[in-house]
């Protein structure tokens, strides 16, 4: 009998254990919380063609012709993306006063630069193209039928929040 006791009680520790369902963490507008996406330093290309896989994906569905990452283009990407969060806010200008074509001219990109999508989050990257492609504006800077090349880069803040800038040119 206490054999019997006692296995039971392993087995209901075991199941106890095996509850994964906790509720997510709320804030004060009743949504839940933001979980935090961290990017791990060896992981750029895998996030960057990741990215450009999806967006791939996502223009052969449109009819649009593929894309291809370009250095240059993740150059000014990367550069804006830690400037925005220096600024602190989420916008198309530099903290001196650069524009998109501003920047992709700095690091030498001589083709046309076809529009730039930037975001504040804490989402993946995955996450973020699909906000991206819900609104017509940034949907229609990653299915434009005349980019050839992408520029794809972030910043992470310690906090977490990642700094998102995605630059189309051809």
């Amino acid at each position: 009998m206490a054999r019997l006791l006692a296995l039971l009680f392993s087995a209901l520790f075991v199941l106890a254990a095996c509850d994964t369902t906790t509720a997510p963490q709320m804030g004060a507008d009743g949504k839940p919380l933001p979980k935090v996406y961290r990017i791990g330093a060896g992981s750029t290309g895998k996030v960057q063609y990741r990215l450009l896989d999806s967006v791939n994906s996502l223009r052969q569905a449109a009819g649009a012709p593929p894309v291809q990452l370009d250095a240059q283009l993740n150059a000014a990407a990367a550069t804006h993306s830690r400037d925005m969060s220096i600024q602190n806010r989420p916008w198309h200008f530099g903290s001196d006063g650069s524009s998109p074509i501003d920047r992709v001219r700095r690091v030498g990109f001589t083709g046309q630069m076809l529009g730039e999508n930037i975001s504040e989050t804490y989402e993946t990257e995955l996450e973020t193209l699909g906000a991206w492609m819900e609104q017509p504006d940034t949907r229609n800077v990653i299915l434009d039928p005349r980019a050839t090349s992408l520029g794809f880069a972030w910043f992470q803040e310690r906090s977490g929040k990642i700094w998102w800038t995605l630059i189309m040119g051809s």
